[in-house]
């Protein structure tokens, strides 16, 4: 039991009914978990508002009650109401305060933007740990604490969450944690509670725009850049022409990291490499740092995920042999993730699953100069079909061939989502196959493959299941490839 006044000690509020002091047993935010002497917080969601909750909340013995509005209660039900600005914003720090403050025994690193977040996370991990340092990760695909892989809900977990896998890396012994922070996330007040020792951003590009999401572009950049009001470094990509606007009112010391002459740590040199199976590309870094780069991962891009990744381990005082190591040695499931199939060939898979990623991809890719470049990739079911459209156009204008096939089709027909590919698709000259089920796809992309050809699996990425009619079903490319080499009497 805690008292309720020592969750509320970094909160500003108004005590409405009841003792502030009074003793709480745990904290919750969700309805269906109301029990006896908690502290429910009510917050108002996209679905359901947790004021409507406050009387049963009442009725089942919770102690306290958060809230921003006024609630009707039943008479002498003696329950203690606390009113906050905003509850959403205070379960942040009930959350941060119920947990014992675990962010202040690690060091926070959070990484935002709208490319790159995932793949540089993973690279940060894999040099700190390289040099000696015990990591967390919080992100897109998973949380990792210690040797526990938690699959993911959001980028950004709500609070209570995050600060619970906060507390949960403090006592697996990590000495820092690396997250990817979402604009959702920090417009909904889920990393408030703490402070980050480094904020990051990588890039930003109208995305996230629309009901639920952002109102504009201009919103999406304001919150963008409140973590630059809430972390004692800044680390900032002034390649991107949004910097500054994203970091207007900035409260921390800002660094700076690109291509450009101005930066801080700049990046020159850069070069493309291929090795059989393989692409990747090494750069020359000079400024805050003076180091030669490799990375196993292919162009412009990853010279961005890697330069962002060394601006922050500097900090750290990491070694120019244990960061040149690290970088070569990394890699992130589902992200550029080259699966070597033939010393004649490459293949890789890439979470690319609209238009403007695909594009991102297939143009990097193109810098190679293939033989062929090839790109296999399907649709999700119940999504707008002008992403399909989108996708089918950019695959067929930039790849020599497309292999369409099933993504997720949730409730449609998987052949009704690939027409609407081909309906893309035929705006172009491109030529393309299509084959439904996604293993024969595969099969096909390999058995066909050429001397020199690129090949990429576009849209599952680190996902490792395949949603049709409302179930998940186990599938993962990987696991499809070994299987199909297998079956050719090959092995991975």
């Amino acid at each position: 039991m805690v008292r309720a006044s020592k969750l509320l000690e970094r909160i500003q509020y108004t005590c409405m009914a009841g003792d502030p002091d009074r003793e709480v047993g745990a904290l919750v935010y969700d309805s269906r978990k109301i029990e006896k002497d908690c502290m429910f917080v009510c917050i108002a969601g996209a679905n359901a508002d947790g004021h409507s909750f406050a009387a049963e909340a009442a009725q089942k013995g919770a102690a306290v009650l958060i809230v921003e509005k006024e609630v009707e209660l039943p008479e002498n039900c003696g329950v203690t109401v606390i009113r906050v600005e905003n509850t959403r914003y205070a379960l942040a720090f009930l959350s941060a305060a119920y947990f014992g403050y675990p962010a202040e025994q690690m060091k926070i690193i959070g990484i935002t933007g709208t490319k790159g977040k995932t793949t540089t996370t993973y690279l940060v991990k894999s040099i700190l740990e390289h040099a000696g340092h015990k990591v967390g990760l919080v992100g897109t695909i998973e949380a990792i604490v210690g040797d526990r892989h938690i699959p993911a809900g959001n980028t950004t977990p709500e609070s209570y969450v995050l600060q619970q896998y906060f507390r949960q890396m403090a006592d697996a012994g990590c000495d820092t944690v690396v997250m990817e922070v979402s604009s959702q996330g920090l417009m909904m007040h889920r990393t408030q509670g703490f402070m980050f020792d480094i904020g990051i951003f990588t890039n930003i590009e109208p995305d996230h725009i629309g009901p639920n999401e952002h109102a504009d572009f201009e919103e999406y950049m304001a919150c963008k850049g409140l973590l630059f009001k809430q972390c004692r470094i800044g680390i900032v990509n002034c390649d991107d022409a949004h910097w500054q606007k994203v970091t207007q009112g900035h409260t921390c010391e800002l660094e700076t990291y690109g291509f450009s002459e101005t930066a801080d740590l700049q990046a020159y040199n850069m070069r493309l490499v291929t090795k059989p199976g393989s692409l990747g590309v090494d750069f020359d870094v000079r400024g805050l740092m003076e180091l030669s780069v490799e990375t196993n991962t292919p162009g412009r891009f990853s010279v961005y995920n890697a330069l962002t990744a060394i601006a922050i381990c500097r900090h750290f005082g990491v070694s120019d042999g244990d960061i040149k190591d690290a970088l070569l040695n990394a890699h992130v499931k589902g992200r550029i993730e080259i699966v070597k199939v033939s010393d004649q060939f490459t293949l890789m898979i890439d979470y690319a699953h609209n238009a403007m990623a695909l594009e991102s991809l297939l143009t990097t890719l193109k810098e190679y100069e293939p033989h062929r470049l090839v790109c296999l990739f399907g649709c999700g079911g119940n999504r707008s079909k002008l992403r399909r459209y989108e996708m089918g156009e950019v695959s067929g204008r930039l790849a020599d061939l497309t292999v369409i096939t099933s993504d997720n089709p949730r409730f449609e027909e998987p052949q009704a989502i690939i027409e609407d590919i081909k309906v893309g698709i035929g705006r172009t000259d491109g030529r393309y196959v299509e084959i439904c089920d996604r293993k024969e796809a595969i099969a096909y992309a390999i058995d066909h493959g050429e001397p020199g050809d690129i090949i990429v699996l576009a849209g599952k990425g680190h996902e490792d299941y395949q949603e049709i009619k409302g179930k998940k079903y186990p599938m993962d490319e990987r696991v499809l490839i070994a299987d199909i080499l297998r079956e050719r009497g090959k092995a991975l």
